[in-house]
């Protein structure tokens, strides 16, 4: 066929809208993640409690003598109050506290649905709301754009399958992804390593657990048998690293953390998402992976550090084991095992990733401008770029767009086909938030996002 003519063909086939109607192995894969997530309340243990699937974040209850414990609160007060309502079909006793696992506004959005008369001991880790205090100081707000194409906000309800470990919400926050309200600021804090509390007869230890936050901790139950992790663990690959921009996320601490949850033997694991765990068999199985996971991420990509690589390299030299890997609690639903590599290398080292050349690179327009001389002109590069997208290279001629991109910014033709690329990339992807955020910056250059 005439290149020219392919071309034409390919232009004109992306300049219509596209859907993903979620066919593919990929998009099969994340629908039935989410039964992960249906509605449903589970008993963990005597007199606990774990509301799955009303809202983003699990929400829990102990039951005591006088009162209940509430822990995490879900993301909005439609969510909590749809929750709280069905913890009072168990019990009609108060709220005597509420804990977070960490500040994350999933967890914390619903709190005042669990207010009574009098208000209630509110705990969470003295680092509470550090993950957002620098952004606030600097006067960064880039993250709230970025939290919401993660997040598929702006996605019409048939291109969001969900979100990997939670079901599909459209908050209105303003753009805020995390926010906070101050009626319902902690009260109480977790200073140190562990504090043993007792509220409403109840005997709970708090554990500081850095992990996917600096102010995460998880709540042990003794009486129960059962663990509240927080977002250290859920049904899927930890997000070391989330692609909505984060400060750095130790993932050795993670690891480490992990292991003080494995430590107590638990028989009920409940995570910040998805369905709890339960048997102590299980329980253990899975904790032991995932530790074995996180620490594998970070030990491998350690040690090819140590020999020089940058993380471009490293990605492909970091493979996890096929056992780790084909472990239905390891799946790429959310976090990415690359993402973590990229993370710990840039939480060590920063930005240079030790290539002589990388340290003054060619501004985009001007090394993109020398791609288009050796593709032979802006013609011809814009030509490769259709065929790319026609056989399906799909990454190959979202980079190319780039540099056409980078020579003209307005360049309709190249947005065009950044946008197909980036669905048909969308349409191969199980990673919940990778596919959300391929699909929110397509509909932006077509200039159709919600």
């Amino acid at each position: 066929m005439n290149r020219l003519l392919l071309a034409t063909i390919v232009f004109l086939a992306a300049l219509q809208p596209i859907i993903v109607l979620g066919a593919g192995d990929a998009a099969a894969r994340l629908t039935a993640q989410g039964k992960q997530f249906e509605e449903r309340i589970f008993k963990i243990a005597d007199n606990a409690y774990t509301a799955v699937g009303y809202s983003v974040s699990n929400v829990s209850m102990i039951v005591g003598d006088d009162g209940v414990v509430i822990i995490d609160t879900g993301m909005t007060l439609d969510d909590a109050g749809r929750i709280a309502e069905k913890f009072r079909k168990i019990t009609d006793l108060p709220v005597k506290a509420i804990i977070f696992t960490h500040s994350h506004g999933d967890h914390t959005g619903g709190a005042a649905a669990f207010l009574g008369e009098s208000r209630p001991q509110i705990w969470a880790h003295e680092n509470f709301g550090s993950e957002a205090r620098g952004w606030v100081s600097g006067d960064l707000t880039v993250q709230k754009i970025r939290g919401a194409r993660q997040a598929g906000f702006l996605l019409p309800s048939d291109q969001r399958i969900n979100n990997g470990v939670a079901p599909v919400r459209y908050p209105n926050r303003g753009g805020a992804v995390f926010s906070s309200d101050d009626r319902t600021s902690p009260t109480h804090f977790l200073r140190g390593d562990q504090q043993s509390l007792n509220i409403a007869g109840i005997e709970l230890e708090l554990v500081s657990s850095p992990g996917e936050t600096n102010d995460q901790l998880f709540v042990w139950y003794p009486a129960g048998k059962a663990l509240f992790a927080g977002d250290n663990f859920y049904r899927s690959f930890p997000n070391l690293y989330a692609i909505r921009g984060t400060p750095n996320r130790s993932v050795r601490l993670w690891a480490d953390s992990l292991q003080k949850l494995a430590d107590h033997h638990a028989q009920a694991l409940v995570g910040g998402h998805t369905n709890p765990v339960l048997g102590a068999q299980k329980v253990n199985e899975v904790l032991s992976d995932y530790h074995n996971a996180v620490r594998f991420i970070h030990d491998k990509t350690v040690e090819g550090m140590n020999q020089g690589m940058t993380p471009d390299q490293l990605v492909e030299y970091v493979q996890l084991p096929d056992d780790l890997a084909a472990k239905d609690h390891l799946q790429p639903f959310y976090g990415h095992p690359e993402w973590g590599i990229r993370s710990v290398f840039n939480g060590y080292l920063g930005w240079f990733d030790g290539n002589a050349t990388h340290l003054f690179p060619l501004s985009p327009k001007a090394e993109a401008q020398r791609v288009a001389d050796l593709a032979g002109g802006p013609d011809q590069l814009t030509a490769k770029a259709h065929e790319a997208v026609a056989s399906g290279d799909s990454q190959w001629a979202a980079q190319l767009a780039d540099h056409l991109l980078a020579i003209e910014p307005n360049d309709r033709e190249a947005k065009q086909i950044k946008a197909q690329a980036l669905t048909q990339l969308a349409q191969d992807m199980v990673n919940a938030t990778a596919r959300n955020y391929y699909l929110t910056v397509a509909a932006e250059l077509r200039g159709d996002s919600k």
